[in-house]
């Protein structure tokens, strides 16, 4: 009988944190998508593929700095092993050096800034997930993209697009307080590092690998096709973020879920329905969107259409790639990615020159496809459940 009722408390509990998450990601995630359509309708699409191109930067330094990767702390935290603090001392060492190669070769504060910004962000966020804090983890990301907006806005009037990047920065100062709490709740042990060494690594170079999938097609676009098939393909990439809230929300919660032993497997199965769903929503409705609220984005529809069908191959993989991270076995997630990375240059370079930004949406599908497909055959061969 206790049991029984143990087992609800838990459920009620496990419900409350999704809906915590759940709640925070959607609406944050409907504020910054706001912002930026907001931002790209007063722009021409080179200059917002400039901001995008910048932003892509300092979003590689930052992927660069990170030693302590959301899925080593939220992993960790949750077995209850205090690396905190050595993990954010050293990725915030990594992110000053990153700083200083930034300021020799594009003389940018604001970017130096948004590097931060991020580095922070990261890892306050994966502690939270971590302690299972999830009405925190709420407030904090909603106060993030609520300052996003108020800061972003106003900086652009005040300043215009030089701004937007400072505002940026600016809106992650909340999250300094959980790096400053996990400062004093643990102390600096490179020890705990030597320990865990293996995850740690290959965890880095995991997220290292995933975070490139992510900047590199703006870091290749821009110098070789050019700024506005930049923003036309960073357009519709930002509908491609708002369609996958769902898959995120569903990421955050099954990794801690996972780790504590609840595999959620109904949760898992719905998903990827839902996920089909919003892939026919994205392929259907959006294309109608475009030429009345950015007129100056007509490359944006079909790369719209194309780029939603990786939602169902995206969600697939953060259910894959739970699995993998409750075992450890972080090695195969790393080889998942450099695939998908190798996937996207190759097919980016090979048909971004011919069909623009078309062709970069369609690397960018296959890149996740074949990601889903490799984590996929995984599972099979280590018989994970």
């Amino acid at each position: 009988m206790d049991d029984r009722f143990d087992n609800i408390i838990n459920k009620i509990i496990g419900l409350r944190g999704l809906a915590s998450i759940g709640f925070a990601d959607i609406v944050g995630s409907s504020i910054t998508m706001f912002f930026w359509l907001y931002i790209a309708a007063r722009l021409e699409p080179n200059e917002y593929g400039e901001i995008q191109y910048l932003l892509g930067i300092a979003g590689t330094a930052s992927y660069i700095a990170i030693v302590g990767t959301p899925n080593v702390i939220t992993t960790y935290v949750a077995k209850g092993i205090k690396i905190q603090s050595t993990l954010y001392f050293v990725s915030l060492i990594a992110g000053a050096i990153c700083s200083f190669v930034i300021i020799i070769i594009f003389y940018r504060v604001d970017m130096i800034l948004v590097l931060f910004g991020y580095i922070i962000n990261t890892l306050s966020v994966s502690d939270l997930l971590g302690r299972k804090l999830y009405p925190t983890y709420a407030r904090h990301i909603l106060l993030q993209k609520i300052l996003t907006l108020i800061l972003g806005v106003s900086f652009y009037y005040l300043a215009g697009v030089n701004g937007i990047l400072y505002a940026l920065a600016l809106s992650y100062v909340a999250f300094l307080m959980i790096i400053y709490q996990g400062f004093r709740e643990s102390k600096i042990n490179f020890t705990i590092i030597k320990e865990h060494f293996r995850f740690i690594i290959d965890n880095y170079f995991l997220v290292l690998t995933t975070g490139l999938s992510g900047q590199v097609d703006k870091l290749i676009i821009g110098p070789l096709l050019g700024f506005a098939i930049l923003g036309n393909y960073s357009l519709a990439l930002q509908f491609f973020s708002g369609l996958t809230i769902f898959s995120n929300i569903l990421y955050k919660y099954i990794v801690p879920e996972d780790s504590y032993g609840n595999p959620n497997k109904k949760l898992k199965k719905y998903a990827i329905l839902i996920s089909v769903g919003i892939t026919a929503l994205g392929i259907t409705i959006l294309p109608f969107v475009i030429p009345i609220w950015f007129p100056k984005f007509i490359d944006a529809i079909e790369a719209i259409q194309i780029i939603s069908i990786a939602i169902i191959p995206t969600t697939i993989d953060f259910i894959f790639m739970s699995k993998l991270l409750v075992i450890e076995k972080s090695n195969i997630l790393l080889i998942a990615s450099v695939i998908s990375l190798s996937i996207m240059i190759i097919a980016m370079l090979l048909l971004g020159p011919t069909f623009g930004t078309k062709g970069i949406a369609i690397a960018f599908v296959f890149s996740n496809i074949g990601k889903a497909v490799f984590l996929g055959g995984a599972i099979r061969y280590y018989s994970i459940k």
